[in-house]
């Protein structure tokens, strides 16, 4: 029964790339441990968000989001992963194609479940439904069109990073942090993929659509919060939420930035540096929130969010272990001579 248990619950979860999840996990807490600190000026308590509820139907729309990009990405990459990638849950025959598109499907249904019930819960209908939906088609355009036309891909993936964080927190109250996660994906992502060198190359037109299509992203976005906010605040600092609690995300920008060039100065060759690269840079989606929350929330709700970071890294070397040790039960497989 472990064995059947086993090479089971393995493969979907190797589908889903569960063992990231809390990446996604982590930057729809922080969403709303960021709306929760608003709520006691509007004469509620943090406690009025922060419901068991609230946090179950966030936690359920996050797996429910990145499993379905994952399992969509691998079911589209099926045929391209039976050459190059072998050993994944579709080509290896571990998983059915139709059973795959099933769990996609179910993650889909799970992620928009979860919205509606946060919605429903928290009177925040539609804004929440209308980002959940968008990052859905967001995740669709790039594993369908976007990863094969490289820059639109790439900002693709930050785009998505940026809605699936304020689905939680749909009145954005620090459009800083969503902008932080958009920004560090859209540059984490090109560079991965110059070093690892994927197809279609990445050639110089490509550098700049990403440079300039970010750069309109951010400018659109400060110009759209000064332009809703000033009129009410009056001050272009408190209109853009510029305060000292910034410098925390700020010292974790620069902690990464340190890490990224010991890791590649470090790796063998840079295929190997890409993929350490981001990995480490998907983790370090965590050391964002931790940072805004503690400097923008308080540092105890910062040091129960931390908890997440060794989570997350212990789940993905389990996830390792874990398919090396079933790899190394199966029978020898052979292939027949052509």
């Amino acid at each position: 029964m472990p064995s059947l248990f086993s090479k089971r619950l393995l493969p979907i979860l190797q589908l889903t790339r569960m063992a990231l999840v809390f990446t996604a996990i982590s930057n729809s807490v922080c969403a709303m441990l960021l709306l929760a600190k608003t709520y006691p000026t509007k004469g509620g308590s943090p406690w009025d968000l922060l419901t068991a509820w609230n946090l179950a139907a966030v936690v359920v729309m996050s797996i429910g989001m990145y499993g379905f990009g994952m399992s969509l990405n691998d079911i589209i990459d099926r045929r391209r992963d039976a050459q190059i990638s072998p050993g994944r849950p579709l080509p290896s025959g571990r998983i059915g194609v139709r059973a795959a598109h099933i769990i996609c499907l179910m993650m889909a249904f799970l992620a928009m479940t979860g919205a509606v019930a946060y919605a429903w819960n928290t009177s925040m209908w539609p804004m929440t439904i209308v980002y959940a939906a968008a990052t859905l088609v967001l995740i669709a355009f790039y594993d369908f069109a976007g990863k094969y036309l490289v820059a639109p891909g790439i900002l693709a993936l930050g785009l998505i990073r940026f809605f699936h964080a304020v689905v939680a927190a749909p009145q954005i109250p620090l459009f800083w942090h969503p902008l932080l996660l958009m920004n560090h994906v859209v540059v984490l992502s090109a560079v991965c993929y110059r070093l690892e060198e994927k197809r279609p190359t990445m050639t110089r037109g490509h550098w700049w659509a990403v440079i300039l299509g970010l750069l309109a992203a951010d400018l659109l976005c400060v110009a759209a919060v000064w332009w809703r906010r000033f009129p009410r605040s009056g001050s272009t600092l408190e209109a853009l939420a510029l305060s000292p609690g910034l410098l925390y995300p700020l010292a974790a920008l620069v902690g990464f930035l340190v890490a990224a060039g010991v890791v590649v100065r470090r790796s063998s060759d840079p295929r190997s540096a890409g993929q350490t690269l981001m990995l480490l840079g998907l983790l370090w989606l965590i050391v964002y929130d931790v940072a805004i929350v503690a400097g923008c929330v308080n540092l105890t709700a910062a040091v129960v969010q931390a908890m997440l970071l060794p989570v997350a890294y212990l789940a993905v070397q389990a996830m390792r272990w874990w398919g090396r040790l079933v790899a190394i039960s199966q029978p020898p497989r052979y292939m027949r001579a052509r």
